[in-house]
């Protein structure tokens, strides 16, 4: 049963890689579009990045402490 609530923990990870993906394809769009605010439109891009990447991490993290704490 631990290990069901692990893997499920670990999609997270699917998410992540999807809404990465879909981000900077937006962004290479936007910057086509827009070269003069490629600037902001990097920042905003490395910014929600980030965040994605953070949930990916967290969902891991929870994965672990299934496997090994519970």
């Amino acid at each position: 049963m631990v290990a069901i609530g692990a893997g499920i923990a670990a999609l997270t990870g699917i998410g992540a890689g999807i809404g990465i993906g879909i981000a900077t394809g937006k962004a290479t769009e936007a910057v086509a579009r827009q070269p003069e605010a490629s600037g902001k439109i990097t920042t905003t891009l490395l910014l929600g990045g980030a965040l994605a990447e953070a949930t990916a991490i967290y969902g891991l993290l929870i994965g672990i402490m299934c496997i090994f704490f519970l």
